[in-house]
């Protein structure tokens, strides 16, 4: 099959080639799936899960990419819940081979029905952004009904479902990003946006919630916006900056089947809008990885298109 390898940690996006590898091995509740779109994060090339195993030993060649939709072509031993031939999406595990090939082998437990409905491009741009933008929300803030929730990067791919998430859980939504951003934030359903390059972070006044999503000197300041009791969650660098009385939450996201299959419920009732930007082709994935942090929506990979 063919698939985009990694090699050289050090030759950056210049190590990614497009290959040849074996089909891969379906082990003990795996599944093998016939990749129709893939999705990446242009960070991936500095994750240890790139280059090494969950016991730390080097496992280049590699394929990275994480996100995934297509139809499971094999079972392994073991497997239930899933059958060939059905359409699923899902997370390639971190420290795998991953999305960026034909075929991939994923642990049955990571991936869910994609309805017929929902375009694999959509699926494939799903998991992360919408598992991150509701662990966020709902399992580490406890978002509730009546908050005021301040989102960075809100036009990104994170950002733009957490605003549609808070907005449709009835809290207040403060979005942030660039100036070009705030038509998209606003459509989105933020209440209001504030263009981090013209405009002061700290006249938002006090929020119940902050989500960022940029890490550093935005991150730190972030902290002194939230009321006493309120949290604190980033996706980008563990924080010492503590709101008052408050708490601070750094986390990394995880697999949830039956998360995703209520993102993918919430995409086919129409109240879920997931921002697809720019579609290459397997042969063209490291200039997409190259082009990865224009915004725009989330650049995807088609693999196959039946």
């Amino acid at each position: 099959m063919k698939a985009i390898t990694v090699q050289n940690r050090a030759a950056g996006l210049g190590g990614l080639t497009l290959t040849d590898r074996p089909y891969p091995h379906a082990a003990e509740n795996d599944v093998i799936v016939r990749v129709c779109a893939a999705g990446f994060t242009p960070g991936e090339l500095d994750w240890p899960g790139t280059w090494t195993d969950r016991a730390g030993r080097d496992r280049t060649p590699s394929v990275p990419g994480h996100e995934l939709s297509g139809v499971v072509a094999e079972l392994g031993y073991g497997t239930i819940g899933l059958t060939v031939g059905q359409r699923v999406f899902g997370l390639a595990d971190w420290t795998r081979d991953g999305s960026l090939a034909e075929f991939t082998a994923v642990e049955a437990r990571n991936l869910a029905p994609l309805p017929a409905d929902v375009d694999h491009t959509v699926g494939a741009a799903l998991p992360i952004s919408g598992l991150t933008a509701w662990q966020a929300l709902f399992d580490h803030a406890r978002l509730q009904s009546g908050q005021t929730v301040l989102i960075h990067g809100a036009a990104g791919g994170v950002g733009s479902i957490a605003v549609q998430l808070a907005r449709g859980a009835g809290a207040r939504v403060i979005g942030t990003g660039r100036a070009g951003n705030r038509d998209v934030a606003l459509d989105l359903g933020a209440d209001a946006f504030v263009d981090l390059q013209t405009e002061r972070l700290e006249d938002v006044g006090e929020v119940d919630v902050v989500l960022d999503v940029f890490g550093g000197e935005i991150l730190e300041r972030s902290a002194g916006l939230v009321r006493a009791g309120g949290t604190l969650v980033t996706i980008s660098e563990p924080s010492k900056a503590r709101p008052r009385d408050g708490r601070t939450i750094f986390f990394v996201v995880e697999a949830d089947r039956v998360r995703l299959a209520e993102l993918a419920k919430l995409v086919r009732e129409g109240s879920l809008r997931v921002l697809v930007g720019s579609r290459y082709p397997l042969a063209e994935a490291v200039t997409a990885f190259g082009a990865g942090r224009g915004g725009g929506g989330k650049s995807i990979i088609v693999v196959d298109e039946r």
